[in-house]
């Protein structure tokens, strides 16, 4: 009897451990904030299932009739091997932690929350520190492309937190669950995953090696597949364009990025207004101030600057909400050049005030 009670407790607790939930393993995944589009270069956001646990993958994703026949477009149009890519999409998986993620970007805060997200003593320091580590390469990419060394290092810091969290999803895995799995914006995600194929092809890169953010971009700067395609540079050379590990191919591909979506060197950025009376509602934007009045017809309409301007710059006004009440922007020209590396103007203005925390301001 003795030996049957025995066997009998041991059969409960082996039963009691097989139904108890086994905690998961998994890695880190970049909180950038992110061009995302992302820069998308999107800032990336804290979800009910933090995107910073990396479950993992559910593999066999070719097995899929839209991804068997996403594959096939693949061979036919760019001659791919058939072979490489069912197996890399074989070992490929869906997270789902990733569309939990894209339902709650960091965008949708109001300015005063979103604003601590990113002014904190540790990446204020961090990009004072990277500036100094990082003098002469800043100031050749300064050079050549007309950006400011302090915007350049905002960029980094907010995207990846000068190169210490670039991400750690598999790319094949953030895209295909983007791709596949997110009606909303599966087209633009699809061809984000054929950029980023024929990235891997052009830079010899494994399918399956790549790593970056949840919503797939990657390295110091945050690009997509396709700005990495377009944009990237190097910078220091050496025939590579490295922008995970290489601060110097870093550098050169966000002045790059900036210069050629039309950045004006030595133009201001945004500069704080006060206003009066009424007629200045009619050209308040929450979303995409645009340069379109110039300094002296802002002014007629009751919108003061706080610093002096040219009156002949054209510029927009852009409101934001603060702790006490809405808070007023004057912006110009630049400002929208860093709103097509991530379409927030909270993005855009964090990564301003940024720069001017490394001023002192």
């Amino acid at each position: 009897m003795k030996i049957k009670a025995i066997i009998f407790v041991l059969l409960l607790g082996l039963l009691s451990y097989g139904c108890t939930p086994q905690k998961q393993t998994g890695g880190s995944a970049s909180n950038n904030g992110g061009p995302d589009e992302a820069k998308l270069k999107e800032p990336e956001a804290k979800a009910t299932m933090d995107a910073s646990v990396v479950l993992p993958p559910a593999p066999g994703l070719s097995k899929r009739p839209d991804v068997a026949e996403f594959i096939g477009y693949m061979v036919q149009k760019y001659g791919f091997n058939q072979t490489k890519l069912l197996d890399a999409f074989n070992q490929a998986g869906f997270q789902p932690s990733i569309l939990d993620a894209m339902s709650k970007p960091y965008e949708a805060k109001p300015w005063y929350q979103y604003r601590k997200l990113f002014m904190t003593e540790k990446r204020i320091n961090g990009g004072k520190a990277f500036l100094a580590d990082n003098q002469s390469t800043l100031a050749k990419a300064s050079s050549r492309y007309g950006v400011p060394p302090d915007m350049i290092t905002a960029i980094i810091g907010i995207e990846s937190a000068y190169g210490v969290k670039p991400g750690k999803y598999r790319l094949i895995d953030s895209l295909s669950t983007l791709a596949f799995d997110y009606p909303r914006r599966a087209s633009f995600f699809r061809g984000e995953l054929e950029q980023f194929l024929l990235l891997c092809r052009e830079e010899s890169l494994d399918y399956l090696s790549p790593q970056g953010s949840y919503a797939g971009a990657m390295g110091m700067p945050q690009f997509m597949p396709s700005s990495y395609r377009k944009l990237a540079v190097d910078g220091d050379g050496d025939g590579k364009r490295d922008i995970w590990k290489n601060p110097a191919d870093a550098v050169a591909s966000v002045a790059n990025y900036f210069s050629r979506n039309g950045w004006h060197t030595g133009e201001p950025i945004a500069v704080q207004a006060s206003v009066t009376g009424e007629k200045f509602a009619g050209l308040v934007s929450r979303k995409n101030p645009k340069a379109s009045y110039t300094m002296q017809q802002l002014q007629e309409l009751g919108i003061t600057p706080k610093e002096h301007i040219p009156a002949h710059l054209k510029a927009g006004l852009l409101e934001l909400q603060g702790e006490t009440g809405p808070m007023y922007w004057i912006t110009f020209h630049n400002f929208n050049v860093i709103m097509r590396y991530n379409h927030s103007p909270l993005y855009a203005m964090a990564a301003y005030e940024l720069t001017r925390q490394f001023r002192g301001y």
